[in-house]
């Protein structure tokens, strides 16, 4: 990997992929400036509350660490505003990043990408087709998230591969509401994270957004869906978590690809 992280060794690394098991804030501050071409980040949505959802026809709590609570809103935003602020940091000039969230974190991530001089280029709604029941029956069933794609500034020259999106979209325009599964038992088979992205989602936006042999970048990177994406186009892959366990299982998939 030719991206340089100051004083920091990866956990792992190969010739086309670097796993980082640190803080993000300490690793993208210590990254080379302006050297990566696309962000794809899944940051904590901050929902762990204590509250009930289904899983396999169960009902669980939605508690699923220390790291997706928070205190305040004021924390909240504060957190977002600045991760996004150390990513536009490392971004290429014409590089663009993509953030997945929900109700719970969405608009706090649209407003520090505004305040962090970020233009966004679509608000995409991802339509899961089996998602969990709404066992309270007090409001409509949840059943999708956003994804924000945004390039560093509104003068920007971002990439964008229109006729591949068209032609793997039967000869239409492809639109901004994309439709399909939660991630499937196959893409957990090395071990499970609690927002596991499903593998083809990963592998659109990556097709959409960068060309062969461009850096991509993961800050928060639980099981590593992007690196597998990456190794399976032809990118190369930096991912990020300061969690062992979603680290291990970041190398077991991206090695196995």
């Amino acid at each position: 990997m030719a991206i340089s992280v100051y004083g920091i060794k990866p956990y792992y690394v190969d010739n086309v992929s670097a796993l980082y098991r640190n803080d993000t804030f300490e690793v993208l501050s210590k990254m080379t400036p302006e050297s990566i071409n696309l962000i794809f980040a899944d940051p904590p949505y901050f929902l762990s509350n204590g509250g009930i959802s289904c899983s396999g026809g169960k009902a669980v709590k939605v508690d699923k660490g220390e790291w997706d609570k928070v205190s305040t809103l004021q924390e909240k935003h504060q957190f977002n505003r600045k991760w996004i602020s150390l990513c536009k940091r490392v971004l290429k000039p014409d590089g663009t990043i993509w953030i997945s969230g929900t109700m719970h974190n969405i608009y706090s991530v649209g407003m520090a990408l505004e305040e962090e001089g970020f233009k966004i280029i679509n608000n995409i709604v991802w339509q899961k087709t089996n998602p969990p029941p709404n066992l309270a029956c007090r409001c409509f069933t949840h059943s999708t998230e956003t994804l924000l794609w945004a390039k560093k500034n509104k003068t920007a020259h971002h990439l964008f591969n229109y006729e591949l999106m068209k032609n793997i979209n039967e000869g239409k325009q492809m639109k901004d509401v994309w439709t399909g599964p939660l991630t499937s038992s196959a893409e957990k088979k090395f071990g499970k994270h609690p927002t596991q992205k499903p593998l083809y989602l990963l592998e659109r936006i990556i097709l959409a957004s960068t060309k062969e042999g461009d850096i991509v970048l993961d800050p928060f990177c639980g099981s590593s869906t992007t690196g597998v994406a990456c190794r399976k186009s032809g990118r190369f892959y930096i991912g990020i978590d300061n969690c062992i366990e979603y680290i291990e299982i970041s190398k077991e998939r991206i090695t196995h690809v």
